[in-house]
């Protein structure tokens, strides 16, 4: 748990002064941010009580708002259609580039970069001109509320934008790097550490093995058990690795790693979480990054070998990339460009001088590996990213620990206002940095407004307030190019990770919980402890969150409540044609309601996320086909595996045979022999199927086999997500045939059992 608590002089000051107010107690950030809060409630309640100037201001932005310069009009036109001609050679042109330059080149970026912020522009203009509504104080204050977060999600999306002109690949790099590494000119020491707290024996026991096979003599492998459990010391006897415990855990993983420092001695320190299995080659990719001396942190793309729990969930686990893969196919790459690359907290290799210089890992926050990287960097050291997936891990394995896991991770990198490694005092960083490192912590922020976004249309159900004004004309010339050129280049710019439907279904999933944590943490950054995500466990039964789905339930309900409204009392205003009746209002209730509707379909979607399937199997089954022969006393037979894991293999045989429960299963190309036990046969198809699961295997053969599986060179590679009209279809598949009831019609079951 983590006990530090920084309090503010101002704080401390305000304290002295008045020391019967625990509110002052809070820190700087919290109150500059309740300050701000303050400024625009009094403003708001001075206009809700009329207040002269106050109004008379508001009056004056409103009448701008109705006459706007004639240049922010769209232009008359015999017929509506023809003002989506600007969208549809917009969207043409852009196609046509993606075309010619499937993986965004250079010119390529620069071109749809350069049509993405002249829209961007055009597009804000247009909102801040015409289509606030500020006719009364309600309807003016959810207008201008609504705009203002619009305002810093666009801030958001623009500066990643204008990083995307200045992208780095080190794929290159890497490479020349590396020749020293692989002819022995250089191989500095290197320490690798996995830390553990409470992760089971078998997972740790993948992970060492995995690390003893690195390609790289010149390395050292410690255990760093902060449990201090007796079976973990005697893994580390038996696998031959070291073992580091210490009598306490304050501080968590980063004293864990920090108290490891001073009982080690390798130049370079690789830290692997103890679900993360690297690739042979890992240390040959990195370790020659740190010729240069001004490069103190090497991260590393983190792939996973299970999927999801979204994905999983929704029974897209085949189809879908992981949550994380924008983050580290896209957001490292950008912050690349400015040297602010995140450290990740596994996979990346440091330098331990620098390391030593800035103190350690921080300690003052859950996100260590975060501010450990800003401290480095503020020295006048790089931290940079390698975007190889050199390693594997274990994603969350259901809904409630994916959703906690991200409320910690959001919870540590908001802690940077209240910590002595805030980027954006401390000294050393440059503006571009700290203006990089602010937009981290304004993502969070990101699913508060996500969550606002699906609040606003009920504003019309409860207080008949409309937050904007447009015509049918004006959104087709000024919102839909701005829009549909942005979901077109959303994919493409993002290397294909994430469609923009899919990224909204994630953010609408979490929006709840981690709203509240954003805004407790605003408040009380560090009550809450470092807690380890759960991994290896089961679940013989659909499990529902209900706690986590009540909320988005209340909304739906209300959404359908409030689309109905709308199409009840206002719709007849159009047919009626009432010369007398303000266009602009009947524009933002169809936009309220097309609104609404697109909110139904994200939150069905999220409300079967949050239910989990059961997991039967400890082991990650992985795709892989081998060559092998089945013996058994009497019969042999060739076949292909189609699916292995740790456990046992899925075979495809050229031949069914009948053969004994015992075999021997052979991987030619590997020349590893596994006994086990035929468990499942499956004649159905062309070719005959059998599963086996092995039986307890020597050291030598789990060796080998997690050598196999999980670290070939390579082996991780990426996919493609749909794009956004194959994620639209995917996911009204998805919500008109729920997989749960397409497991329970595959097993004849008539009722649905095991759901809490």
């Amino acid at each position: 748990m983590q006990t530090i608590k920084p309090v503010s002089k101002l704080s401390r000051i305000l304290s002295s002064l008045f020391p019967w107010a625990s509110f002052f107690q809070l820190q700087t950030a919290t109150l500059v941010m309740l300050g701000m809060i303050g400024c625009f409630g009094a403003i708001a309640t001075s206009w809700l009580l009329g207040e002269s100037t106050i109004s008379a201001f508001f009056d004056q932005l409103q009448f701008w708002q109705e006459n706007p310069p004639t240049w922010i009009e769209a232009p008359q036109v015999s017929h509506p259609y023809y003002l989506l001609v600007p969208t549809a050679v917009l969207f043409l042109l852009a196609q046509g580039v993606m075309i010619l330059s499937p993986q965004p080149r250079t010119w390529a970026r620069t071109v749809v970069v350069s049509i993405l912020l002249a829209l961007t522009v055009r597009y804000v203009l247009w909102r801040s001109l015409t289509t606030l509504n500020l006719a009364d104080p309600l309807n003016g204050i959810f207008s201008l509320g609504l705009f203002f977060m619009e305002l810093l999600v666009i801030f958001s999306s623009s500066l990643q934008l204008y990083l995307n002109l200045r992208v780095k690949y080190r794929n290159r790099e890497a490479e020349k790097m590396s020749v020293a590494v692989l002819e022995g000119r250089y191989t500095p020491s290197v320490d690798i550490f996995i830390p553990t707290y409470n992760e089971p024996e078998f997972i740790l026991r993948r992970t060492i093995l995995g690390c003893q096979a690195l390609e790289y003599a010149n390395k050292n492998i410690y255990l760093l058990d902060d449990k201090r459990r007796k079976e973990m010391r005697l893994l580390a006897q038996e696998l031959g690795c070291k073992y580091i415990t210490r009598p306490d855990n304050r501080h968590a993983k980063a004293g864990n790693l920090n108290h490891a420092l001073p009982k080690t001695s390798g130049e370079l320190i690789v830290v692997f979480d103890a679900d993360f299995v690297p690739t042979k080659n890992f240390l040959t990719r990195t370790v020659g990054f740190f010729q240069n001396s001004q490069i103190a942190i090497v991260q590393t793309h983190k792939s996973f070998y299970n999927r999801d729990p979204v994905a999983r969930n929704l029974g897209l686990e085949n189809v879908l990339t992981e949550e994380e893969e924008i983050s580290y196919r896209y957001s490292q790459i950008l912050r690349d460009g400015t040297d602010t690359a995140m450290c990740c907290g596994t996979s990346f290799i440091v330098r331990r001088s620098a390391l030593e210089e800035v103190g350690g890992f921080v300690t003052d926050s859950l996100s260590e590996d975060y501010f450990t990287g800003i401290r480095l960097s503020a020295q006048g050291y790089r931290v940079i990213y390698l975007g190889e997936s050199l390693s594997a891990g274990l994603s969350a394995e259901n809904i409630s620990d994916f959703i906690a896991q991200r409320q910690r991770w959001g919870r540590g990198t908001l802690q940077a206002f209240f910590v002595k490694s805030n980027p954006l005092t401390i000294p050393g960083l440059s503006f571009l940095q700290r203006l990089v490192h602010f937009d981290t912590s304004l993502h969070w922020f990101t699913y508060l407004f996500r969550l606002v976004f699906l609040l606003v249309p009920l504003a019309y159900l409860f207080f008949e307030v409309v937050p904007y004004k447009t015509t049918i004309q004006e959104t087709l010339f000024f919102f839909v190019p701005f829009y549909v050129l942005q979901i077109a280049t959303f994919s493409w710019l993002n290397a294909r990770s994430r469609s923009a439907l899919l990224s909204d279904i994630y953010s609408v999933s979490l929006c709840f919980p981690v709203s509240l944590t954003v805004i407790q943490t605003m408040f009380s950054p560090f009550t809450k402890g470092f807690r380890v995500t759960p991994k290896g466990g089961l679940r013989d039964r659909f499990t529902y969150n209900w706690s986590l789905a009540f909320p988005l339930i209340v909304i739906s309900i209300l959404t359908l409540v409030n689309f109905g409204h709308i199409l009840i009392t206002n719709l007849n205003q159009i047919a009626q044609s009432n010369p007398s009746t303000d266009t602009q209002l009947i524009g933002g209730m169809l936009l309220t309601g097309i609104w609404s509707v697109y909110n139904l379909l994200v939150i069905g979607i999220a409300l079967l996320i949050m239910l989990d399937v059961p997991k039967s199997d400890i082991y990650e089954w992985l795709p892989l086909q081998r060559r092998v022969k089945l013996a058994s006393a009497n019969e042999t037979v060739w076949g292909t595996t189609t699916k292995f894991s740790e456990g046992g293999a899925e075979i495809e045989l050229k031949r069914w045979v009948h053969l004994d429960r015992a075999v021997n299963l052979e991987i030619l190309e590997e020349e590893l022999t596994l006994p086990g036990k035929i468990t499942h046969s499956d004649l159905s198809g062309k070719f005959p199927r059998v599963r086996v699961m092995f039986e307890p295997l020597s050291l030598p053969q789990h060796r080998r086999l997690v050598e196999i599986l999980f670290c070939r060179p390579g082996q991780w590679t990426q996919r493609e997500t749909p794009g956004e009209l194959s994620s639209l279809w995917l996911l009204l598949k998805v919500l008109l045939r729920p997989l749960v009831l397409l497991v329970l019609l595959s097993k004849k079951k008539t009722k649905l059992i095991g759901l809490s």
